[in-house]
């Protein structure tokens, strides 16, 4: 894009820098969501919920459904070790 373009679109420089800081907030957001290791940790959280009597056992198994679906799509996108490295 050209010096004149570059002018043109000045004004919207605010935008497109916030449009840019969301997307990188995202992303870390589902990379996060979908890191294996936060995965795990959240099941074993589950578990002992369900130990305590602090959730049914409906509860767990539509909570552990939800989880195991995540760990699923985070082992197919790649992220096979759950430390931020493939293997």
């Amino acid at each position: 894009m050209g010096l004149i373009g570059e002018v043109l679109l000045l004004p919207f420089a605010p935008v497109r820098g916030s449009a840019w800081v969301i997307g990188q907030v995202l992303r870390e957001a589902e990379r996060i969501y979908y890191d294996p290791a936060t995965v795990r940790a959240e099941l074993a959280r589950l578990e002992e919920q369900l130990e305590t009597g602090e959730i049914t056992e409906e509860e767990f198994d539509r909570r552990e459904d939800e989880l195991l679906d995540r760990l699923e799509i985070a082992l197919r996108s790649g992220d096979i070790t759950g430390d931020g490295t493939t293997s």
